[in-house]
C-alpha cells in the first residue's frame, strides 16, 4: 500500500469516480480553473473538461438546489462547499428537500448527492469560519454525515458515499488535510454505521471522530509506550447512521469511558454518544462518562486565545488520568 496524504486521497477517489462513472460530476466555487481552496480537485478540470467540473458562483442556496434536482434526474453531484460554515446559506434545499424527497416520494427518486466540506479550528480562520457543524445534520432522518480521519478512511467512505443514493454530507478536517496514511490501491468501500477500534485497550475507551480521533489514537499510543495506561480508541466515523454496537462493547469491556469531540458540549454528537452509554452499558460503568470538547465561545482568531479555546492532546490527557482506574490491570 503507498503512504499518501488525506488531500491525495482524496483528489484520487473524485478521479477515480469520475472514470468510472459518466453520471459523477463535481461542482463548487473555484474548484475548477483554481482547483479549490484547498486543492482537492487539483487536475480535474484539465482532465475531465467543464461539464464534469463545475465551477459555481457565490451563491451556496443556488448550486445546492442545482445538486438536488439533477440527483433527481438521475446524475451524480458532489458537491463542494468552501467551508462548513457557509452551508448555513443552503440549509432549506438540504434539511427540507435533499433529506426529505426520497422519502416524500415513495422511494421512487433518490438524490444520490454528496456534499464535501471542510471544518474545524486551529488555522486562525476567526469565529465564523471554524466551526464544527456536523451536530446539525446528524440529527436529520434522510441524510447521511461521515466524518473520516484517515486517509483510507477518506477514500473508501467518499467512494460509499458518492454510490449511495441518500444525500450524504462528507466532513473533512482542515487539520486533516496533511496527514498521511496507508491507502490501499485497489478500488474498496468502506461502509457507513460502521465503527473502527483503531487500537485496542482495557482500562478506558475513549470514543472520537475526525481530527480528534486521530489525535486520540497519538495520545493512546504515547500512553502505552511510557506504560501508563491501556486505551482503547473507537473512532465513530459515521456520526449518521451510529454504530453503537460497537460504542457499548468497547464500554462494556474497558468500564470507563471518555468523549473527545473538538465541537461544543452542548447538544451536540457527544451528548447522543453519551446517552446511548447511559441506556444501554450504565451496569458496566466503573466511573462516570467524561466530555472533553471546545470552550463554548465563538472560535477567536488570536492565535493564544484560539488554543486556549480548542481542546486538544493536553485535554485529552487531563480526563484519562482523571478517569482512569488507580492502577493498570
Amino acid at each position: 500500500m503507498a503512504e499518501i496524504s488525506y488531500r491525495q486521497a482524496l483528489n484520487e477517489t473524485l478521479r477515480e469516480e469520475l472514470k468510472r462513472d459518466e453520471n459523477v460530476f463535481l461542482m463548487g466555487e473555484e474548484i475548477g480553473v483554481f482547483e479549490g481552496s484547498y486543492k482537492i480537485t487539483a487536475g480535474l478540470l484539465k482532465e475531465f473538461g467543464p461539464k464534469r467540473v463545475v465551477d459555481t458562483p457565490i451563491a451556496e442556496n443556488g448550486f445546492i438546489g442545482m445538486a438536488v434536482g439533477s440527483a433527481m434526474l438521475g446524475l451524480r453531484p458532489v458537491v463542494e462547499i468552501m467551508t462548513f460554515n457557509f452551508i448555513a446559506l443552503a440549509m432549506d434545499e438540504i434539511l427540507n428537500h435533499a433529506a426529505k424527497i426520497y422519502y416524500m416520494f415513495g422511494g421512487q427518486t433518490p438524490v444520490p448527492m454528496v456534499i464535501r466540506t471542510p471544518g474545524g479550528g486551529g488555522q486562525q480562520l476567526s469565529a465564523t469560519h471554524s466551526q464544527n457543524l456536523e451536530a446539525w445534520f446528524a440529527h436529520i432522518p434522510g441524510l447521511y454525515v461521515v466524518a473520516p480521519s484517515t486517509p483510507a478512511d477518506a477514500k473508501g467512505m467518499l467512494k460509499t458515499a458518492i454510490r449511495n443514493n441518500n444525500p450524504v454530507i462528507f466532513i473533512e478536517h482542515l487539520g486533516l488535510y496533511n496527514t498521511r496514511g496507508e491507502v490501499p490501491a485497489e478500488d474498496y468501500l468502506v461502509p457507513f454505521g460502521k465503527a473502527k477500534v483503531s487500537k485496542e485497550g482495557r482500562d478506558l475507551t475513549v470514543i472520537s471522530y475526525s481530527r480528534m480521533a486521530a489525535m486520540a489514537l497519538d495520545v493512546a499510543r504515547r500512553l502505552e509506550q511510557e506504560n501508563k495506561w491501556n486505551v482503547e480508541v473507537v473512532d465513530i466515523r459515521s456520526l449518521r447512521p451510529l454504530d453503537k454496537e460497537t460504542i457499548v462493547n468497547s464500554v462494556k469491556k474497558t468500564g470507563r469511558a471518555i468523549i473527545f469531540e473538538e465541537d461544543w458540549r452542548s447538544y451536540g454528537i457527544g451528548a447522543e454518544i453519551a446517552a446511548t452509554i447511559q441506556e444501554e452499558a450504565f451496569d458496566y460503568l466503573d466511573a462516570p462518562v467524561k466530555r472533553v470538547a471546545n470552550v463554548e465561545v465563538p472560535l477567536p482568531y488570536s492565535k493564544p486565545l484560539e488554543s486556549a479555546a480548542l481542546t486538544g492532546a493536553r485535554q485529552l490527557l487531563d480526563a484519562i488520568n482523571e478517569l482512569a482506574p488507580r492502577r493498570r490491570r
